[in-house]
């Protein structure tokens, strides 16, 4: 059983004190660079991604990340102060001075208990060790930028998802059509291996078979052994009135396919509103700013204003009227279920910078009956 030979902030590329945003950002770029499907018949790159995974499972939770940071700092891993050795003829495991083996048992109870817990990929969404038999597929969540007036009026919108699909030509094996499969001599047809930190180890899907136990003779020339492929599909989403940046949707069935017969996982959907150049939002409450002459501020007048509904309103301008000025229009806000805001219009007044010669001695004369000096 071979120890490893770094330690999970090496892995990432992230120093100990690196936050939770710094970790996944950390884990995102490795992931994408080294995924088996970006790198197709390189059992290094597919070595190196199952190891980003194993330290993001990890680092990425706090609990995790606590309890391994504590045994780092004593040592169990071969890192840190106190850092622990096996000995030729010590007959298992001895501890540097410093350190005891009884005060890491005590610190942290049953250390086995402890590792799987480090370990564990079904609580993180990770790789766990492989089932036989149908399986569940992935439950996919998606980023979609929405129109601000569909997010407000509802609406469909169509978007192109890339999902890890079972291939169609090998139907999840790996082997070209017509070859047989053998069992993998890395893992022994068990699917996983050990992996090893000092003198424990715990299991992990095996990267020369992908977690399945066997491998082709011949590969599928389609996907290349892996026994799926990446592909995008087009779903059209039905966007509900009123929702907002942050609002989900979950579609069930709509997920990466089930292996082996499994049924398909879900598709969860988190919208994104563009911003409008007229419309703010405000809760259900819309927002705009309307330009207004110094004559209609003055003397009051009607505009019409758009709404997010498509229709105009009218919207009486009293005389008087300052500069920021706002006015309520009741009932075209945002709706959502029985719920409906308001839409408020300020007047912005708005002073020419050129006038005509009538204008500027209409404006002269204005000025001498109210007797102010220019």
């Amino acid at each position: 059983m071979a120890a490893a030979k770094k330690d999970f902030y090496e892995v990432l590329g992230v120093p100990e004190k690196a936050s939770a945003a710094d970790i996944k950002k950390a884990y995102r770029k490795l992931a994408k660079q080294y995924h088996p499907d970006a790198n197709p018949g390189n059992p290094k790159a597919a070595e190196r991604f199952k190891e980003i995974g194993e330290a993001y499972s990890v680092l990425s939770d706090a609990e995790k990340r606590k309890q391994y940071d504590n045994m780092r700092r004593l040592g169990a891993f071969g890192f840190g102060r106190g850092a622990s050795t096996s000995r030729p003829g010590s007959g298992g495991f001895q501890s540097e001075p410093g350190f005891s083996f009884d005060d890491l048992q005590g610190g942290f109870g049953n250390l086995s208990d402890l590792f799987s817990s480090l370990f564990d990929r079904g609580r993180k969404g990770g790789h766990a060790p492989p089932k036989r038999g149908p399986q569940q597929g992935q439950h996919v969540e998606y980023v979609v930028e929405i129109p601000f007036l569909v997010a407000a009026q509802g609406g469909k919108v169509s978007v192109e998802v890339a999902m890890t699909e079972e291939c169609v030509t090998c139907r999840g094996s790996g082997a070209k059509p017509g070859t047989s499969l053998k069992t993998c001599s890395e893992c022994g047809g068990s699917g996983n291996v050990s992996f090893g930190q000092g003198g424990f180890a715990v299991k992990r899907p095996c990267p020369a078979c992908f977690g399945r136990g066997k491998i082709p003779q011949t590969p599928c020339p389609s996907c290349q052994g892996r026994g799926t492929v990446r592909q995008s599909r087009k779903i059209q989403i039905s966007v509900p009135e009123g929702v907002d940046t942050g609002s989900k949707v979950r579609l069930s069935g709509q997920g990466e396919r089930g292996r082996d017969g499994g049924k398909p996982g879900d598709l969860i959907i988190t919208f994104r509103v563009q911003p409008h150049r007229f419309f703010r939002r405000d809760g259900l409450n819309i927002h705009v700013t309307v330009p207004i002459n110094i004559v209609q501020a003055t003397l009051g007048s009607r505009i019409r204003v758009n709404t997010i509904r498509g229709k105009k309103v009218v919207l009486k301008i009293p005389a008087g009227t300052q500069n920021g000025t706002r006015f309520r229009i009741r009932g075209q806000g945002v709706r959502k279920g029985d719920h409906v805001g308001d839409q408020y219009v300020e007047a912005k007044v708005e002073v020419p910078d050129q006038l005509s010669e009538a204008e500027q001695k209409a404006m002269e004369e204005f000025a001498q009956a109210s007797g102010m000096k220019h």
